[in-house]
């Protein structure tokens, strides 16, 4: 159990929401996470953490692929849906859910999403309660880049961006290096 500080502290923590999925032998499941993220500069490569209790996970292995759909702020419904084991919603939201075209294995995808990723997994990690699956992006599909994404924290729920957090034409960066040239 976490320490209730440090629960409150994490909570405040806000991440993009995206749905991942994977296929294997006929049966494509997918969930909600906020725990998907790029971890190199210099290739494309992302982490996904997954709990081995997941319908999801026993596919993702037996794949060695999944996708990631980025949703945008408008699509809080599917969000929510995939939030939930599929079979307590019965799996009834199927314009939720699409296939990745020309994918042979049946890849499912959020239709509209942001932005959808086909990911080859090249390591999985153990941790105490969840694997890390690392994987290369192989394969993109942009769908809305202009469109803000849906965010998420275990304190503030669901969010959307799309506010500019600095003033157009000010360059914090550009000041810094002012201030930076003005102590040689």
């Amino acid at each position: 159990m976490i320490d209730r500080d440090i629960k409150q502290c994490l909570g405040q923590m806000m991440k993009g929401v995206e749905v991942v999925g994977a296929a294997h032998d006929g049966v494509a499941r997918a969930y909600t996470s906020h725990w998907v993220t790029q971890v190199s500069f210099e290739e494309p490569i992302v982490m996904a953490s997954v709990s081995p209790k997941h319908d999801t996970h026993p596919l993702m292995v037996a794949s060695g692929e999944f996708s990631v759909s980025i949703l945008g702020a408008d699509q809080i419904s599917e969000g929510q849906y995939f939030s939930y084991p599929g079979h307590k919603m019965r799996y009834v939201a199927e314009e939720y859910v699409t296939t990745w075209p020309g994918h042979d294995g049946g890849l499912p995808v959020v239709p509209n999403a942001i932005a959808w990723m086909r990911c080859e997994t090249f390591q999985i990690t153990p941790m105490e309660d969840h694997e890390l699956f690392f994987a290369r992006v192989v394969e993109v599909q942009p769908n809305r880049l202009k469109d803000p994404p849906l965010l998420y924290s275990s304190r503030l729920g669901w969010r959307v961006t799309g506010d500019k957090a600095r003033e157009p034409g000010v360059s914090i960066r550009d000041q810094l290096l002012e201030r930076v040239s003005t102590q040689e």
